[in-house]
């Protein structure tokens, strides 16, 4: 091997740079993929200190890179690598779509990189695997995934040291018969693929523990599946599988078949009888002139039907269509020519927030948010959408639609609404791209284009209402949108405090174009109730404008014409806002507007807090509509007991609040929704608007049982928090809400005692990973404190056997608090190296009936996967997939 050519002037500051870049070798590893140009630093490095850089045997580095093209000629020459990774996928561009690399073609002489036992080529555009890689001997884990592969090379077989192989999300459609030459591979990885057959030399993998085939087009399999003797898992879902041998049941160490979205009408019983296989979404014992009727529009009739558990977030899309039923509740129709190639689809929900909840002025949020990725992804065919969401108390002078981000602006899709039985209803819509859905009620919107030769637009719910363009008013056309809010009387009156106050309807105007018109446009208002023409005083009769970013009104009669007739008004404008016709004694009419038209935003809400029956300990804290109060608590009596609800409050919809405890209480801080004390709530009417909590207290609870209180503010908690709880308190911002007493009885058992919470015995344990989201021992600690007497049905639910969890009682006689323990920390123990044991943990609680604590440990994987994002996007890298991450942890 010659040496390569001098790289001098590629670098202008070569001494410079190339001393920073050596202060970042770590012994023999070299991580320079979290620096933008890390290909220029590898260069530099180069030039300076080759005899460093000899010694290496790790490499990380970014495919992204212009240089990688330059850096890959000089690899051969790294003899001692052990390890290299050459990757993409770390940019992601501005819709979250993971950007591949430039990286096409590996040098000949890469082969010589003998010692090379990892290789990862993952998001790169590789049509073909290179030759020189089926040449490196000693290789024992291979990465190829989400590349453009459109086949493998028959010298693959060389590899005979290969344990883990990947090349998941590429465009493969078949396989070499030389890969049953890899007699020493663990784990194969080929979903999301093209595949439809695989060789029957597969059943020479005598060593293969794990296999992955889902998201391809297979059909049959061939029996010399039944040969391999050491698999655990294999994974077929998502496939057009129509008959599965029966060999597959004689498997020893078989634990787990996943045949879920097939086209399965019969199974050998060997097959159906065993536990660990899994068949939803096959229309099993279905004649086969029988297809799913889903639910929806004639063109997906004919598709076929997946169905997703809970657990799992994301599915594929080919070419031939077909129809998704998330757990959540929604649907999606993807017809036929949808998408060109295979798709994989993510999703998640999110808790309604600020954050990503847009609400206009007067809308109700009735569903929560679906977010789907790629975002901005374009399909080629519509595609439909059903969300479910809560229906709103009455839909009179309102109407529900789909609401969606592009990327810039949010914007109502046109939405139908279908009802599925007595309590299920849906929204459907057509989706244009993926990004973020939510259903919202909103004021019925009418709308028309004005064109140059004019036009009117007549409120569909207000038919006196109109709006009137001349001729020459516009240019160009323009979209105009109208809402209209009814006003009651009653209502008006006892806000105002004056029976004489009188208003119109609000008509609320926008249009597409920040431009006034040419010409006025003529509005018509009909009069206040009870108000004619013939019967009014003018200077009592108000016109007000509007605008909707301040929130402000001004009076604006003596700056149009009005003409009355014996139920109208009319004027004329030039722009668009908010007007409102008032008839009142009042002078100050704009303040009087204002207030009226907040209170009318607002909802009269009580707040509920509850204590646990069986636990006091645990207190739910709710915020309730007024008319849901009586619902709600005849639900909970047979599990909660606690005080009468606080007396009514009025909440805008999306409004945050707090609960704080008081009074010898305290609550855990470990939660993340808990800042100083105080837990965030978010208010929308037709939510659950609910939490569940551990309240402690520093009292000797062996003595005497602890009365405190739970108070509940207004935006920011007072510094200075009254003792009186009896009487209404407001403070100078009105931060004050409402007060309930809560009240912790003296201690039967150990249950509370700090110390044998924090025994000394318990090792240190983490659950899950940083990626996925983990729990420390911190929280399991916290989560113990929580479950009480529900330990042994949660056990049962987490797998542990009978004969164990009476084995835990006996042990732990008389103390509540290490039963709990005893059971929680030895499954955790057993199962730390299981990366899907959090989901176990969630699922035992939801199983056990303690939705409480399911949702508790949600909130702190997210709060954990947040920060795990954020320190990964501080240090420029993304997240990697964790099909790689488990590979080289394989490694």
């Amino acid at each position: 091997m010659e040496e390569p050519l001098e790289l001098g002037g590629a670098q202008g500051e070569e001494g410079s740079v190339a001393a920073d870049v050596s202060c970042h070798l770590a012994d023999n590893r070299l991580n320079l993929d979290v620096y933008p140009d890390g290909c220029s630093r590898f260069l530099a490095l180069y030039e300076s200190g080759r005899e460093k850089l000899l010694q290496v045997e790790f490499l990380r580095l970014n495919c992204s890179d212009e240089l990688i093209g330059a850096v890959v000629q000089l690899l051969p020459f790294l003899t001692s690598l052990r390890s290299l990774l050459l990757k993409g996928g770390i940019i992601r561009n501005e819709a979250g779509v993971c950007q591949r690399g430039i990286l096409r073609s590996l040098p000949p002489d890469f082969g010589d990189l003998t010692c090379l036992t990892h290789l990862d080529l993952s998001f790169n555009n590789f049509l073909a695997l290179p030759d020189c890689v089926t040449e490196l001997a000693n290789l024992g884990m291979l990465l190829l995934c989400h590349n453009q592969l459109l086949g493998l090379p028959e010298s693959i077989g060389r590899l005979r040291k290969l344990t883990f192989l990947s090349v998941m999300a590429n465009h493969l459609q078949d396989l070499p018969c030389s890969i049953g030459q890899l007699a020493a591979l663990q784990a194969f990885d080929a979903s999301e693929n093209a595949l439809e057959s695989i060789p029957v030399e597969i059943g020479n993998l005598w060593s293969c523990i794990e296999m992955n085939l889902s998201g391809n087009r297979l059909t049959v399999l061939p029996d010399s599946l039944g040969n391999l003797l050491s698999l655990r898992e294999l994974h077929l879902h998502s496939n057009c599988l129509v008959s599965v041998p029966a060999c597959l049941a004689s498997l020893p160490n078989l634990s787990r078949l996943g045949l879920q979205n097939n086209c399965l009408r019969f199974l050998p019983p060997e097959i159906q009888k065993c536990p660990f296989v899994q068949l939803r979404g096959n229309p099993l014992g279905q004649p086969e002139d029988l297809e799913p009727q889903p639910q929806g529009d004639s063109v997906c009739r004919e598709l076929r039907c997946f169905y997703l558990a809970h657990n799992e977030d994301c599915f594929t899309v080919t070419s031939e269509g077909c129809k998704v039923f998330l757990s959540c509740g929604s649907c999606f129709c993807f017809p036929q020519g949808a998408v060109s190639s295979l798709v994989v689809i993510h999703y998640r929900r999110l808790a309604p927030d600020p954050q990503w909840v847009k609400l206009q002025h007067h809308d109700v949020l009735l569903s929560e948010i679906l977010e789907l990725q790629p975002h901005g992804i374009h399909f080629l065919q519509e595609v439909q959408l059903w969300m479910p969401y809560v229906p709103p108390r009455t839909l009179r002078r309102r109407e529900v639609v789909v609401r969606t981000f592009s990327g810039q602006s949010w914007s109502d899709l046109s939405t139908k609404v279908e009802r599925k039985g007595k309590h299920k209803h849906l929204a459907c819509c057509s989706v244009p791209h993926f990004s973020w859905f939510l259903v919202v009620s909103r004021l019925v919107q009418d709308q028309c284009n004005v064109p140059q030769e004019g036009g009117m637009l007549v409120s569909s719910m207000e038919p006196a209402i109109k709006v009137k363009f001349p001729p020459g008013a516009t240019e160009e056309t323009r979209s105009v949108k109208m809402q209209v809010l009814p006003m009651d009387a009653e209502k008006l009156q006892e806000i105002t405090h004056d029976p004489d106050s009188r208003a119109s309807p609000l008509l609320c105007l926008s249009q597409s174009s920040s431009r006034q018109f040419l010409k006025p446009i003529k509005i018509q208002l009909p009069l206040p109730n009870g108000i004619t023409g013939q019967s009014l005083e003018r200077s009592r009769l108000h016109l007000l404008h509007g605008d909707p970013l301040a929130e402000t009104w001004s009076d604006i009669t003596d700056q149009v014409l009005l003409e009355i007739s014996h139920i109208y008004a009319c004027f004329q404008i030039q722009h668009f806002s908010w007007y409102w016709l008032w008839y009142t004694t009042k002078t100050y009419v704009g303040g009087i507007a204002k207030k009226v038209y907040e209170r009318l935003r607002m909802y009269q809400v009580n707040f509920v807090a509850l204590q646990r029956k069986r636990d006091p300990e645990q207190v739910l804290l709710q915020c309730v509509p007024k008319h849901k109060v009586d619902s709600v608590l005849k639900r909970l009596q047979d599990r909660y007991q606690g005080p009468e609800p606080s007396d009514l409050v009025e909440m805008f919809e999306g409004e945050q609040f707090f609960a704080a405890f008081e009074r010898g209480l305290d609550i855990d801080a470990d939660r993340p929704d808990c800042a100083d004390g105080r837990i965030s709530f978010i208010f929308y009417s037709h939510m659950k608007n609910q939490k569940e909590v551990y309240v402690t207290s520093d009292v000797n609870r062996k003595e005497q049982a602890v009365k405190g209180q739970v108070s509940f503010y207004r935006g920011a908690m007072p510094e200075s928090v009254p003792e009186d709880a009896t009487r209404k308190r407001k403070g100078p911002d009105s931060h004050w809400l409402a007060t309930l007493p809560i009240k912790l009885p003296k201690l039967r058992s150990t249950l509370g005692e700090q110390q044998s919470w924090k025994s000394p015995s318990l090792p240190p344990l983490n659950l899950g990973n940083a990626e996925t989201g983990y729990l420390t021992e911190a929280n399991l600690l916290s989560i113990a404190r929580r479950i009480g007497l529900d330990w042994g049905r949660i056990g049962l639910n987490l797998g542990l056997s009978f004969q164990r969890i009476e084995r835990i009682g006996y042990n732990n006689k008389e103390d509540l608090d290490r039963q709990i323990l005893d059971m929680l920390f030895s499954w955790a123990r057993e199962n730390a190296d299981n990366q899907d044991c959090v989901k176990k943990l969630i699922s035992a609680m939801e199983e056990s009936g303690r939705q409480d604590i399911a949702d508790e440990i949600q909130t702190i994987i997210q709060l954990g996967k947040q920060k795990y994002s954020a320190s990964i996007r501080r240090l420029g890298l993304e997240q990697e997939s964790s099909n790689e991450d488990s590979a080289i942890a394989m490694g």
